[in-house]
């Protein structure tokens, strides 16, 4: 997808001003969308709040070492980099593209309203 074909929002100045909990995750409203914010090794991942398995708020679950976030009540697991289930049920996360800038965070939405896959 081209770069057009999102319409970016600012999130923060700085990671600092995201707001992340120890477990680095946080919950943040993006133009009327509920998101969940992941930092892993230095890079930050944004992806669909709700577990789409059981709806669990996934800011409360874990990043295990592998980069994938893990659901806190089944503990199905998430790639971050492109939100695919691999912890083998079928499910999938959606995700959105994340661009740290000179004035900022941004995470893109697509302009259609719908969610960007990677």
């Amino acid at each position: 997808m081209t770069e057009t074909t999102f319409t970016w929002f600012r999130i923060a100045g700085s990671m600092n001003e995201i707001g992340l909990s120890t477990n680095g995750l946080a919950e943040l409203n993006v133009n009327g969308k509920t998101i969940c914010i992941a930092l892993h090794q230095g890079t930050l991942y944004a992806c669909t709040q709700k577990c789409p398995h059981a709806g669990a708020q996934l800011s409360q679950g874990t990043i295990d070492p592998a980069g994938n976030m893990v659901c806190p009540l089944h503990r199905y697991k998430f790639s971050l980099q492109n939100g695919r289930n691999t912890s083998g049920e079928g499910y999938y996360l959606v995700t959105y593209p994340v661009q740290n800038r000179e004035d900022g965070i941004y995470i893109g939405l697509k302009k259609d309203g719908l969610s960007a896959l990677f």
